[in-house]
Order: structure tokens, then sequence, then C-alpha cells
């Protein structure tokens, strides 16, 4: 639990990295929320629950729904409000939601529901959505059939000598197990085509990197940089996602 703390903490430090260089979510997964949920997001009260630097905010109020996002690293909060100042923030987690009950028609969890504890955000959850309501959890994960994304995550692995099961289970749970609540799930498959410096800051802003110090983050990525560097000439590489998504009505 203290090393999720220091790892759950360490975005802060690095929030304008992560805001630059990590993956947006495509448009399929938004209209999968619409879908499972039964409404539009249009007009909706949506509560962004972990919302970092705000990708998911951003475009869920691109989608006309009313978003409030909630925060509670200082350092992830700062960056949302420079890149999102028309999307209102309060500072808090799931475990402790500061909204009203029966307040939101959606609550949205982006990379988030690893970082709490399901036992208590479960019901928090459940108290804010109002009946009929709909709480989303995703996840924007690396595709590993491909070759070279398999390939760099048999080298993460070997750097940091662990088994990969041990790795996903700290690295965050994908899904939901809450009593009284029945989950559908979708994966949503997409692509982005980045310059190499990109991805490497990516890579980078993941909190295993941020945790593990300058000298040793530094000492991988040159010799990753030299490899997709020979395996990617013209210095541009095509990432590939799956979103995973779980659902559930209140």
């Amino acid at each position: 639990m203290a090393m999720d703390q220091t790892r759950a903490h360490s975005f802060n430090a690095a929030a304008a990295q992560y805001a630059a260089n990590r993956p947006s979510y495509p448009e399929l997964l938004l209209d999968a929320l619409e879908e499972l949920a039964g409404r539009p997001l249009h007009d909706a009260r949506v509560a962004d629950i972990g919302a970092g630097t705000g990708i998911a905010s951003a475009l869920l109020h691109e989608r006309g729904a009313r978003v409030i996002a909630v925060e509670p690293g200082e350092g992830m909060a700062a960056q949302f409000r420079r890149t999102n100042p028309g999307i209102p923030l309060v500072r808090g987690d799931g475990n402790r939601l500061p909204l009203a009950t029966a307040s939101a028609d959606f609550l949205t969890y982006a990379q988030a529901w690893h970082w709490i504890d399901p036992a208590v955000a479960g019901p928090e959850a459940r108290r804010v959505l109002r009946p009929g309501g709909a709480l989303a959890l995703w996840w924007n994960l690396t595709d590993h059939s491909t070759q070279w994304q398999s390939a760099q995550e048999a080298r993460l692995r070997d750097f940091f000598r662990t088994d990969p099961t041990e790795r996903a289970a700290r690295g965050g749970h994908y899904g939901a197990e809450i009593p009284g609540l029945d989950f559908t799930e979708r994966r949503i498959p997409h692509t982005r085509r980045v310059p190499l410096a990109t991805h490497l800051a990516n890579l980078g802003s993941h909190s295993a990197f941020l945790v593990l110090g300058e000298e040793r983050t530094k000492e991988f990525m040159e010799r990753e940089h030299d490899l997709l560097s020979a395996a990617f000439p013209d210095g541009m590489v095509e990432e590939t996602y799956v979103v995973h998504l779980s659902l559930a009505l209140t």
C-alpha cells in the first residue's frame, strides 16, 4: 500500500509531461458510453473522478456533458486548471467523493479506479449516482499483439525484473466487482502515430519510471531510443492501444 501511494502521488511532479505525451481516447469510447448507459452524454451530469490533467474530462465536455472533475493531486490539479479553464474541478478522491448524493448521471474513472479502495469507492459511487446512473471505468492499455510492442514489454519486464502478472496486479485491476452492480465490458482498439520522442516521454510518464529515479530511467530510455530508431528510421512510431471499458447501471 505504501508503494501504491508513492506511485499514485508520483504523477504530481510530472503533470506537464503527462499532459503533453499521454494518448487520448477514441470517439468510439464515448459512443460506447452512450450506448451502454442508454442516454446521451449531451447535457448529462458527469463527474470525472481521478481526472488527472483532464484528458477524459475534455472529451466529455466536448460531447456536451456538464462535467465536474475530481482530482486529489496538487500538481495534476494545477495542470488540469491550466489546460481546461472552463471545466470546474474540486479536490478529492474516489474513496471520499466531495459530491452530493444522487447528483450525477455518469461517474467516470479514466485510468483511475486502480488507485482507490474498491470496497470504499464502490458504495461512494453508488451514493453519488442518481438512480439509473452509469458507473464507467476504463483503461487505455497497450496492445501487445503488435510485434514491436510485445518486444518492448519483454524488455520492460526484464528491466524491472518482475513477473508480468505481478506487474499487472500492482499496476491495476481492469474491471470491478461491486455488490449489486452488473458490469458490461467493451474492448475498443485505437492507434496513434507520434514522434519517437513523444513515445518515450509517454513511457516515462508512467509511475514505474517516475518512482525509479532519473539515472536508471535515462539508462532504459537511451537504450530504447537506439532500438526504436533502428525499427522506425523515419522517427515516427505507431502505438496501438485497446481501451478496456467496464460500465454498470445503478
